[in-house]
């Protein structure tokens, strides 16, 4: 059985689905259009690599990115490329998505986006 964690431990199950995070606004200079907020729980940051949950309310962004593998657990959006220039793409649960530091990219949430994330 999950329980909305805070912290995965090894033999444990967090459930990133549900789990509660505390959002803000995203900051006036990265806004595109909306008024989109974003919250993030860190599940574990075990040195050598960080899992965590992250979610953006409806609105575009821009955004540099980290070096970053995850998955799309509820909502959709588009991720444009401006750097590289890369053909931009639809973000809806179940898809697994690379992303490189230093990419710079425009989020449009059309429906809140939830996604777990892993990183270097």
């Amino acid at each position: 059985m999950s329980t909305p964690l805070s912290r995965l431990d090894p033999g444990t199950v967090a459930d990133a689905a549900s789990v509660a995070l505390e959002h803000e606004p995203v900051p006036a200079d990265q806004v595109v259009a909306g008024t989109p907020a974003t919250g993030h729980l860190v599940l574990d940051d075990g040195g050598t690599r960080t899992i965590g949950v992250w979610e953006m309310t409806p609105g575009a962004m821009r955004d540099v990115e980290a070096d970053e593998v995850f998955v799309v657990l509820a909502g959709s959006a588009t991720v444009e490329f401006e750097h590289p220039p890369l053909d931009s793409i639809e973000l809806a649960p179940g898809d697994v998505v690379r992303l490189e530091a230093g990419m710079r990219t425009t989020w449009t949430v059309r429906e809140t986006l939830r996604k777990v994330y892993v990183s270097p």
